[in-house]
């Protein structure tokens, strides 16, 4: 796969930008422009456990393999179409994540591996032929992004000879600033790992200075000028509990296991849409 950044966001030509949700249905596809949530459709039909988007790739960790595609692909249809995804040939996966350009992926069982994806066969729905090298076994993978994995026995980091741990116990979430949700609550990376919101962490992300989690189900955000975590407004009702979080190119988002997706753009509050989804456990943009 050629080089990428892995935290710039993919728009189409009209400055939309498309919402990935890993759900029991599977990868649901929602297109977005500033904070008017449009059409969706299933992307890929699959027990979706975990999205990652890197540039103009999206992958996902299902319950049968990791799938790979190329967005690009699709930049005449609407989201529901979608382009193919390619098995990769990983087994069913529980996380999955973008490093240096290369797809990360991990399991239930703790199984941590690296793939180069060749762009040639990515988006035609044929298997990728991707190359998996095996970077070590942690406790059971929940997430991925960038050097870190959130696992059952913690924290640990991805480097060119494997993995190490890095501290922390029982960590549910991770964004590669690096920000880890653990059961103990928010941690950010000074001088070793620093508590930054209080109580069970459930998901994190964090883009340019702004940032998002989920800490004993209360909503907490970061300004990019501000550098605190604080409670903020919650984008829905007391009996929903936010699951996953994500940032796009402005707009930051927020989406509940029921599938009630919540858009913000700057200076404005939040605007929802019922999308009728099930079992979300993941969102990436």
């Amino acid at each position: 796969m050629p080089t990428i950044d892995e935290k710039r966001v993919y728009t189409d030509e009209s400055g939309t930008e498309t919402v990935y949700l890993a759900s029991g249905l599977g990868v649901v596809a929602v297109s977005v422009s500033d904070d008017l949530i449009g059409e969706f459709g299933v992307a890929h039909r699959c027990r979706a456990r975990d999205v990652a988007t890197a540039g103009p790739y999206v992958a996902a960790a299902t319950d049968e393999d990791v799938f790979v595609c190329d967005r690009r692909a699709a930049a005449d249809g609407g989201p529901d179409t979608g382009s193919a995804f390619s098995a990769t040939g990983f087994g069913p996966a529980t996380a999955v994540g973008f490093r240096d350009g290369a797809l990360l992926a991990g399991d239930d069982d703790g199984r941590v591996g690296r793939a180069e994806v060749d762009p040639e066969a990515v988006g035609d729905g044929t298997p990728a032929d991707a190359a998996w090298t095996a970077l070590g076994t942690v406790g059971a993978v929940r997430a991925i992004d960038g050097d870190f994995v959130a696992a059952a026995d913690g924290a640990h980091q991805v480097g060119d000879s494997g993995l190490r741990p890095v501290g922390l116990d029982d960590a549910r979430d991770v964004d590669g600033e690096p920000l880890v949700a653990a059961a103990s609550g928010l941690y950010k990376l000074g001088n070793g790992w620093m508590d930054v919101a209080p109580g069970p962490a459930a998901a994190v992300d964090a883009a340019d200075g702004r940032g998002l989690a989920v800490c004993d189900g209360d909503l907490y955000a970061r300004e990019p000028d501000a550098g605190e975590w604080v409670a903020a407004a919650p984008p829905f009702d007391a009996d929903a509990t936010v699951v996953a979080v994500t940032h796009g190119a402005e707009a930051a988002y927020a989406v509940t296991a029921a599938g009630r997706l919540a858009v913000r753009v700057p200076g404005a509050g939040w605007r929802d849409r019922d999308l009728g989804v099930r079992e979300v456990a993941a969102a990436a943009v």
